[in-house]
């Protein structure tokens, strides 16, 4: 195991720890490293650590009440084909929150986890696009 230090960490609260940790483990390349569902888990990918703190957790009780709705803030994930992952992922029934957006540094669009929080799929610009299929 990678020790936490060489981990840049998130913490998303989320109301049901066991969905979330299936949503991004099954849809987003994360792999499980502890978990104590249902107050707590954390998802690895790459240097990326993912706190889910569900409702019975620390990390959700420290939250004030006025600050417990997901905000605009999101975890960027960078992908090599954003195409295909759209068509994948919408395949599988989950949710975006936006259309593409293409701007100078690349296309992006929003998908969200099982409690709301945002995730970013990012392709920069330098990045060739997938061939027309």
């Amino acid at each position: 195991m990678t020790a936490p230090s060489h981990y840049a960490s998130v913490r998303y609260l989320v109301d049901d720890v066991q969905a979330a940790i299936d949503f991004y483990t099954t849809h987003l390349g994360f792999t499980l490293n502890t978990s104590a569902a249902p107050a707590f888990a954390d998802v690895v990918r790459g240097r990326l650590r993912l706190l889910l703190s569900g409702p019975a957790s620390s990390g959700a009780r420290a939250t004030p009440a006025e600050n417990t709705v997901a905000g605009r803030n999101r975890i960027h994930l960078i992908v090599d084909d954003l195409d295909a992952e759209i068509a994948r992922l919408r395949t599988a029934g989950l949710p975006f929150r936006s259309d593409m957006i293409v701007g100078p540094g690349g296309r992006q669009i929003l998908l969200a986890d099982p409690a709301g929080n945002l995730i970013e799929l990012f392709q920069p610009a330098d990045r060739p696009e997938a061939p027309t299929r």
